[in-house]
């Protein structure tokens, strides 16, 4: 075991002469949750409607004036009036606007005589994200405007009520558990990738090879060194971020414990895995090349920024063997849910076992050799 430790010992102090390493591993997942959070995380408002009133009867007013009532309250967008649909569409088309209401010739004379009255809602559907809440929102208007009878005192409909169990997640806080995985991962990234293949580089692992080190020494060595870089990582970000996001109790010392525990199994996890990565690999431009693949590979198919239940087969079948996976669904069950370990225990399980299996592979393939 002293042989062991005194790797971890040599590694640590070449981390404690270079502190800036830790500091740059949180550079990223941190940006990440500021930008993306409060990019993704807020309703869209203040979009430019254009309204085209081809009938100026009593019903077209109405809908005009629910219009500016939207856009007085809610501020999902803003009116701009057209006299004609042909410059309307033209504004459309060069981006001044999002999407035109057209209130076409009889609408009102058809809506009186129940005779089917449309409205159209031209749309700019090369952004998804605008097109669906002028739809939303025109949607809920129309069915608004709809409902004119006076509702009876006691309603004779099925209605559906929604009951949330937890507060309300803001995006930010969504998005802080894959944060955090973010950091252990860069800190692997860097501990079991760049800086070992640097110090092959360098000729600096040949001091291992004349002492007396057995290779699953060196390799439990290097893996413990970096998981602790990692840990660390994980907790600076785990209580820098809670206090960004506005996590409820973000120093609260139960939570805290668990997320420890995560937060070790986690970062032995994805050190172990780089390490197995890189063990073979001689060229220092390697681990640098493929950093954004892995990044892109592991980060985003584990339901960090958006459910996986959404994506297609081929990708939840990556999920379902993806480390991060598990680590984000344990961080936000403990963060977000404040659950106890038997809910991440199945989390836990997996990062242990996938340690192993890395850590045992590593040692395998590992050479005593120039």
């Amino acid at each position: 075991m002293h042989r062991i430790l005194a790797i971890v010992e040599r590694d640590l102090r070449k981390f404690q002469r270079s502190p800036f390493l830790i500091f740059a591993s949180l550079i990223l997942p941190i940006t990440q949750l500021v930008v993306l959070g409060y990019a993704f995380g807020g309703n869209i408002k203040n979009l430019k409607l254009g309204i085209v009133d081809e009938d100026h009867g009593i019903s077209a007013l109405k809908i005009r004036e629910m219009c500016q009532a939207i856009g007085a309250n809610a501020r999902t967008f803003n009116l701009i009036h057209y006299q004609d649909s042909q410059t309307a569409l033209i504004d459309l088309r060069n981006g001044k606007i999002n999407g035109i209401l057209n209130i076409p010739p009889n609408f009102s004379r058809k809506d009186l005589a129940r005779d089917s009255p449309q409205i159209a809602l031209i749309e700019d559907n090369t952004d998804n994200f605008v097109a669906s809440a002028l739809e939303g929102s025109l949607t809920g208007l129309v069915n608004s405007y709809n409902n004119k009878q006076v509702d009876p005192r006691v309603s004779t409909q099925v209605t559906l009520q929604a009951v949330e169990i937890y507060p309300y997640i803001p995006y930010i806080q969504y998005l802080l558990p894959g944060s955090i995985a973010l950091a252990v991962f860069i800190s692997a990234m860097i501990g079991g990738g760049i800086i070992y293949i640097d110090d092959k580089a360098r000729g600096l692992h040949e001091g291992y090879l004349v002492t007396p080190i057995t290779k699953a020494e060196l390799v439990m060595g290097f893996n413990l060194a970096g998981a602790f870089k990692g840990f660390i990582a994980g907790l600076i970000l785990t209580v820098f971020g809670s206090l960004i996001a506005g996590i409820q109790s973000p120093l609260d010392p139960i939570r805290l414990l668990k997320m420890t525990l995560l937060l070790a199994v986690t970062a032995a996890a994805f050190i172990s895995m780089m390490f197995l990565m890189m063990v073979r690999i001689t060229d220092p431009l390697v681990p640098r090349a493929i950093f954004g693949v892995l990044n892109t590979l592991l980060f985003f198919p584990s339901g960090a920024i958006y459910p996986i239940n959404a994506f297609p087969k081929w990708m939840q079948a990556l999920s379902r063997v993806d480390p991060f996976t598990y680590a984000v669904h344990g961080f936000k069950t403990v963060l977000l849910k404040q659950a106890g370990l038997i809910a991440v225990s199945g989390d836990i399980l997996y990062l242990t076992v996938f340690s192993l299996i890395m850590m045992v592979s590593a040692a395998a393939l590992f050479r005593r050799t120039l």
